[in-house]
């Protein structure tokens, strides 16, 4: 499946990262495992700022909570203390509780004296519901799921569609999934980059809105708007936790630009880490420098962050080949609208 730029919709006005994906940003590596089977299709997909240790050297973060009809789990640490100290799993809504306890286990093995000796560790998993095409109550996600798709993780093009926690996901009546993009930002003569990486599974049949200003329709009856997105933004631009989240913010602008209202039954949340001045376990001095830009600097990002969102989500749509769900409904791809329905 080509990606949506290359179907004419890509977004926005800065310019896309040479893999236009959150792996643009150094270090940064994805990971998936899929599951497949009778009334199967759910995975994990992971995602790693760096490949060091990072419950010893964290990466700033800011979470934004757009609307939180949601069961994720490590948010409030995130919100409290501006970092992030694990991996970031994606999964379906009833496997939360095993990606967890993997990151946790993973945690300790590298660092036995967590929970004794020094302080607990705070795993960081999203969730959206993919019932609609997954037996999400059959639970199938185990720890040995989590750690195939950590293992997994990998620097260069990311998979995109339906792939990892991405499987069974929807979008706006169509079939959806996973999805990454990423901008380019020259500030001051410094080159950076901010990139995106989506868990689609949003939107009411008939809302979405293409950049050409094309409203592709499945022609399925539209319900009422319950369904999830979880967007992870990575930069290597130096910002406090206090600017991520204003940036993580940003995001809802690139889902509301697609036809997104964030309904009362959505659970739509957005982290943001950047990969420079990362923060030491045990810091070795008490008082600690921080790089941050300056705020009047800070328009660049937050509109790489709507751009990226919007093309990630695009991409997600694009990638994801026709599936049907557990009951039935036909979920089409993308993909196969827009050749049916040229631009004139």
């Amino acid at each position: 499946m080509p990606p949506a730029r290359d179907l004419g919709l890509g977004a926005g006005l800065l310019p896309p990262g040479p893999l236009n994906a959150i792996t643009d940003v150094g270090g940064v590596t994805v990971g998936h495992h899929t599951l497949h089977g009778k009334e199967l299709a759910t995975g994990v997909t992971a995602i790693l700022p760096h490949q060091g240790d990072l419950f010893r050297r964290k990466v700033r973060a800011g979470i934004e909570v757009i609307n939180g009809f949601g069961k994720s789990v490590g948010l409030m640490q995130v919100a409290e203390l501006g970092t992030v100290e694990t991996p970031i799993l994606l999964t379906n809504t009833f496997s939360v509780a095993a990606c967890a306890e993997t990151l946790i286990r993973r945690a300790i093995a590298a660092n036995p004296d967590i929970g004794r000796k020094t302080s607990t560790v705070n795993p960081l998993v999203f969730e959206c519901n993919d019932g609609a095409i997954n037996d999400i109550q059959a639970m199938s996600v185990t720890a040995a799921d989590a750690e195939a798709a950590l293992a997994d993780a990998r620097s260069g093009e990311v998979r995109q569609g339906a792939v990892g926690a991405g499987t069974g996901m929807t979008a706006f009546g169509f079939k959806a999934g996973i999805g990454s993009a990423s901008r380019l930002m020259r500030i001051e003569k410094h080159d950076y980059v901010l990139g995106a990486l989506v868990l689609a599974n949003f939107g009411r049949a008939g809302d979405l809105v293409l950049p050409d200003g094309r409203r592709p329709n499945p022609r399925e009856a539209a319900e009422p708007e319950k369904g999830s997105v979880i967007v992870i933004l990575s930069t290597d631009l130096p910002l406090g936790d206090r600017q991520l989240r204003r940036v993580a913010r940003r995001a809802g602008a690139g889902l509301a630009r697609l036809g997104a209202f964030w309904g009362n039954g959505s659970g739509d949340i957005a982290l943001c880490f950047t990969t420079a001045d990362p923060v030491a376990h045990e810091p070795g001095a008490a008082f600690q420098p921080v790089r941050q830009l300056a705020e009047d600097r800070i328009d660049m990002p937050f509109r790489a962050a709507a751009e990226a969102t919007e093309e990630a989500v695009l991409n997600a749509l694009c990638a994801a080949p026709a599936m049907t769900g557990r009951t039935g409904r036909q979920f089409p791809a993308l993909a196969a609208w827009l050749m049916e329905h040229p631009l004139p």
